[in-house]
């Protein structure tokens, strides 16, 4: 597929999604998100080559909310390796990504490190080993080096409103602390997650950060991680990167994702591109509708599935 070819798809997924009439519902008990227009939507494709296509708002910074969870458990993994799986599972959760069900039956160890339990728990390992503001530092530089930005920053607005509003959040943190899987002070942990949902990027910044994933751990000539690292996140992208929607997500567009209620998806055709979509309106899953949807018409039109025969 040629360049132009591909900018071409681009810029006709981006006008059909400018004028759907379905747009799904912006997350507003977070208030700084109940305030972005619905009618936003961007999309950024980085190929292996290290071309940038670009359509839409896709230089517009939004809240990538749970999209962070994938760069927290790559620190904890690089931090600790295989002793995160002790404290949290790797299988899909079938609940809703605020759920507190299966931790009473589970003994307090969340289905995995893509819904909220398991990333509160993330943030509980990285802290083992530092004080929250260089938890929430390491993150931030770690974005950045991925894009190659400086410039992308955390929305301390965003963050302050999920504290104030986070009741969830802070049930599930302090039902595992009674089964012993939150070590730290809940509200240090909780300070921490916040900050990390509350990273602001725009598509071509996700896009340009999630390059590793697409290139068995490597940005360039750089490691990020060892390929088999990569391929081991790619795969919990794949089976546990959208909630209760991940075999639905799965089956329309075949490629390892990761959502935020922010309306961000990030996903990765592996080999091939990293891809970033914003459309603030959700699914009842939590799942941007039309990012959704306009992953789905571009792995149409480009074969890039996983499940796509190749050769």
């Amino acid at each position: 597929m040629g360049i132009a070819d591909l900018s071409a798809i681009i810029t006709e997924i981006a006008e059909e999604m400018r004028f759907a009439e379905v747009r799904g519902k912006v997350a507003d008990y977070i208030p700084p998100l109940a305030s972005v227009p619905h009618t936003k939507f961007g999309i950024a494709v980085v190929m292996a080559d290290g071309s940038l296509h670009t359509a839409g708002d896709a230089e517009e910074p939004f809240s990538i909310q749970s999209i962070s969870k994938v760069f927290a458990l790559t620190l904890a993994l690089g931090a600790v390796g295989d002793q995160v799986w002790k404290r949290v599972g790797r299988e899909p959760s079938g609940s809703a990504f605020n759920s507190i069900v299966q931790l009473e039956t589970e003994q307090g160890i969340p289905r995995n490190p893509f819904i909220n339990a398991g990333a509160i728990v993330v943030c509980d390992v990285l802290l083992g080993r530092l004080e929250p503001r260089e938890a929430i530092g390491q993150l931030l530089r770690f974005v950045r080096e991925l894009a190659g930005d400086d410039s992308i920053a955390i929305d301390e607005t965003v963050a302050w409103a999920e504290q104030e509003t986070g009741f969830r959040n802070f049930a599930l943190a302090n039902y595992m602390r009674a089964f012993g899987n939150i070590h730290g002070p809940v509200e240090r942990v909780l300070g921490v997650y916040f900050h990390f949902c509350a990273l602001a990027m725009s598509c071509r910044q996700l896009a340009l950060a999630g390059r590793f994933l697409m290139d068995g751990g490597r940005v360039g000539a750089h490691r990020v991680v060892t390929e088999r690292r990569s391929r081991r996140i790619n795969a919990l992208m794949m089976s546990c990167g959208h909630y209760d929607n991940s075999g639905d997500f799965a089956f329309r567009i075949g490629l390892p994702g990761k959502s935020g209620v922010g309306g961000g998806i990030l996903a990765v055709a592996p080999g091939v591109a990293s891809i970033a979509v914003w459309s603030p309106g959700l699914n009842p899953s939590g799942n941007s509708h039309l990012g959704q949807l306009a992953l789905e018409r571009l792995v149409q039109k480009t074969g890039w599935s996983v499940f796509e025969p190749r050769g």
